[in-house]
């Protein structure tokens, strides 16, 4: 169970480092990095297809694995080229991908508050603020209010590494509870082998 919590924690924080990272390349360079984005995606897709294509064109067999190479990989470069031509199409989506990955991080944030509220920690008002904040920024993402692609992405970073911050809040608070719990079991296993 700790090795377990152990991995959560760890996991958690390596998520929340990555968002706070994510965030200031945003913050810095907004409009640079979504059209990179678009891009690398676009190239990795159409030389995905590619290859599929020149698997099914040099393969010598005319198998259903060979037959599928040649769909997939038509679909996949047709995709990937519609990226590279029309990365506006895919900059408006975006909003909407993050808007879900951080309604995620709200949930997450919300059930990690239960425990820290069950557990009868003072300030787990906290954490429950924190959460709503999340989520709220995430439904917010969604319905996606702004003009301009440029301000939308710096919210974007600003957004990240706010929600870095407080899932690395939350999981130190949430870590604190379960190791003061731990030690408090322990001290009544003692008192009980003592009683004995």
């Amino acid at each position: 169970m700790e090795t377990l919590l152990k991995k959560i924690k760890a996991n958690a924080i390596v998520s929340a480092l990555m968002c706070i990272v994510l965030g200031i390349i945003l913050v810095v360079w907004p409009g640079l990095t979504v059209r990179a984005v678009c891009m690398t995606i676009g190239f990795v897709l159409v030389a995905s297809g590619v290859n599929r294509l020149c698997g099914f064109i040099f393969g010598e067999d005319n198998s259903i694995y060979s037959r599928m190479n040649l769909i997939t990989g038509v679909i996949v470069t047709l995709i990937g080229a519609w990226i590279l031509f029309q990365p506006d199409t895919i900059i408006k989506l975006i909003p909407i991908l993050v808007g879900i990955i951080v309604i995620i991080h709200g949930i997450n944030d919300l059930q990690q508050t239960v425990s820290l509220c069950q557990s009868r920690y003072d300030k787990w008002w906290v954490a429950l603020i924190l959460g709503l904040v999340t989520l709220g920024f995430g439904v917010l993402l969604i319905f996606n209010p702004f003009e301009a692609v440029e301000t939308l992405v710096m919210f974007i970073g600003i957004f990240l590494i706010y929600d870095g911050v407080s899932d690395i809040w939350i999981v130190s608070r949430v870590s604190r509870v379960a190791k003061y719990l731990k030690q408090e079991a322990g001290a009544v296993d003692v008192d009980a082998r003592e009683i004995k």
